[in-house]
């Protein structure tokens, strides 16, 4: 039914001007304004859309994953920029004093670190 569409994801933030700064002045994604929200349309051509919502709650979860060649070096810029790493304490091991749950070296998934935009959704560098 659905093998010739080109979906897309898309998640609500607090403030559409909020955003666009954050994705696109300080993340550096590739930030489209539109007039129902914004888009982010990256190298490989997918496309993430955003829209503002007034009630907005963010998700208890991971809306949007970051794959880098190097997450020591992607965490290092990000805390550079003032943003701060998530700390669980409900993983099967802890995260390391970057914030990186090294999932490699335990044979247990990538290398992952979480962050919040700033309407709280979770998003995060993964390094596989």
């Amino acid at each position: 039914m659905f093998e010739q569409t080109d979906a897309f994801s898309s998640f609500a933030v607090s403030s559409k001007t909020d955003a666009m700064h954050f994705y696109g002045d300080v993340l550096g994604c590739d930030a489209e304004a539109t007039a129902e929200g914004i888009e982010l349309h990256f190298p490989n051509g997918n496309t993430i859309f955003m829209y503002e919502k007034s009630a907005h709650e963010p998700a208890a979860f991971t809306v949007l994953n970051f794959p880098v060649d190097d997450i020591e070096k992607a965490v290092s810029d990000l805390t550079a920029k003032g943003i701060r790493m998530l700390i669980y304490d409900d993983l099967p091991f802890d995260q390391d004093g970057l914030g990186i749950l090294r999932g490699k070296v335990a044979g247990m998934g990538p290398d992952i670190a979480w962050f919040n935009d700033p309407s709280g959704n979770v998003l995060s560098v993964i390094e596989e």
